[in-house]
C-alpha cells in the first residue's frame, strides 16, 4: 500500500510526462491510501485543465477513471489528528495548507511510522517535506 497525493492521482489519469511511471507504480501495488478531501482537490485540478482547454474526451475519461479509483481507495478521515499534524507541518516546512494536510494524512495513515508507507507525489516542495518527515517518496 502507498499514500497517493492528489496531484499524483491527476497525473495518473491525464497523460503527462510522469504518467507512465505512476501507472507502473499503480500496477505494482493497486492499493491506494489518500486524504479524504483529495477528491475535491482532484475535481479542482480537472476543472482547471478544462478551463485551460483540455478536450472533453480526455476529461470525461479522467472523470470515469477517478470514479473507479475513489471506489477502491482507502481514505484517511481522522480529521483532528490530521489537523494537529498539519499545524506542525506548516510551521516546519514551506508547505501550502492543502499540501500540509496531504502530508499530515500520510503521517496518520502510517501511524507515525513514515518508513512503513511510501508517499507518491509529484510536487517538489511536498516531496522534499515528505522525505524530511521520513517517507520514501515515489516515483524516484
Amino acid at each position: 500500500m502507498r499514500f497517493w497525493d492528489s496531484s499524483a492521482i491527476v497525473s495518473l489519469v491525464i497523460e503527462e510526462t510522469r504518467t507512465p511511471a505512476l501507472r507502473a507504480l499503480r500496477e505494482e501495488d493497486p492499493a491506494q491510501t489518500v486524504w479524504c478531501l483529495s477528491e475535491v482537490e482532484i475535481a479542482s485540478a480537472l476543472a482547471r485543465r478544462e478551463r485551460e482547454g483540455l478536450g472533453e474526451k480526455p476529461l470525461e475519461a479522467a472523470r470515469v477513471d477517478i470514479a473507479k479509483l475513489v471506489d477502491g481507495w482507502r481514505s484517511v478521515t481522522a480529521l483532528e489528528p490530521t489537523r494537529a499534524r498539519a499545524l506542525r507541518l506548516v510551521r516546519t516546512h514551506a508547505l501550502r495548507a492543502a499540501d500540509a494536510l496531504q502530508l499530515a494524512a500520510a503521517l496518520v495513515a502510517s501511524e507515525e511510522r513514515p518508513e512503513s508507507l511510501p508517499f507518491v507525489c509529484l510536487d517538489d516542495r511536498l516531496r522534499d517535506a515528505a522525505r524530511r518527515e521520513g517517507f520514501t517518496v515515489l516515483p524516484p
